[in-house]
């Protein structure tokens, strides 16, 4: 089991690598970069690129134990014709439009090439904030025996938490890293880390990538 708050995950105690996936959100140019969608919002994504080595040594340690590892890219079309009006008038309203900022035929759409992305992960594309809405993420965990949920990438307060809270009602069981998890705005952060633990875990469970990773290698035989 891995140590967290306010239980040790999985509730169950039956922590099963094939069962398991380490899920990465979002860590695009867009997001991460000084001239992506995030820092054209105001927002200084140093934070975000600050846990991408965090996230590296959790991919390796969930790859070691056998667990599947699943990035998210969120991006629209690029004929824009899955952009709603509410979508094109914030764009507008950001002085984005004209740019290829937030499309997937722009080079912003890619993750970044400092996370170890390898040829057997699972890219899921999204246009939502979740990650389950509009796509195949929930075929693909319920094709794979998928039932458990680690989570990490970016933004704490709006992406991760929305799929988190999807994933949840959906009665996946849930675990949030806290430092491999970042947002721009450092109280939306904390505040949705909270959110994970209150009413005794209504969001699953939270702890910090050196539990996990200390139970991953458990798992792998590596802390042996």
């Amino acid at each position: 089991m891995i140590k967290a708050t306010p239980f040790d995950f999985p509730y169950d105690g039956r922590l099963v690598p094939e069962n398991t996936a380490l899920i990465v959100i979002d860590l695009q140019e867009d997001f991460l970069s000084t001239s992506g969608y995030f820092a054209k919002q105001g927002y200084d994504p140093s934070p975000l690129r600050a846990i991408l080595p965090t996230i590296n040594r959790l991919i390796a340690a969930a790859r070691a134990a056998g667990l599947k590892i699943i990035h998210t890219r969120q991006g629209y079309r690029a004929d824009m014709a899955d952009m709603t009006p509410y979508e094109k008038w914030r764009r507008k309203r950001a002085g984005l439009e004209g740019t290829d900022i937030l499309l997937r035929s722009s080079p912003g759409f890619q993750i970044v090439p400092e996370i170890d992305l390898a040829a057997e992960d699972i890219i899921v594309d999204k246009t939502c904030n979740g990650a389950f809405t509009y796509t195949d993420f929930e075929h693909v965990l319920c094709a794979r025996g998928i039932t458990h949920l680690m989570f990490s990438g970016c933004t704490t307060d709006v992406c991760v938490h929305t799929t988190l809270r999807e994933a949840c009602d959906r009665n996946f069981q849930c675990l949030t890293i806290s430092d491999a998890c970042a947002s721009g705005d450092r109280y939306a952060h904390e505040a949705a880390l909270h959110m994970v633990t209150v009413e005794n875990g209504i969001f699953g469970a939270l702890t910090d990538s050196s539990a996990v990773i200390a139970a991953l290698s458990q798992l792998s035989g590596k802390g042996q």
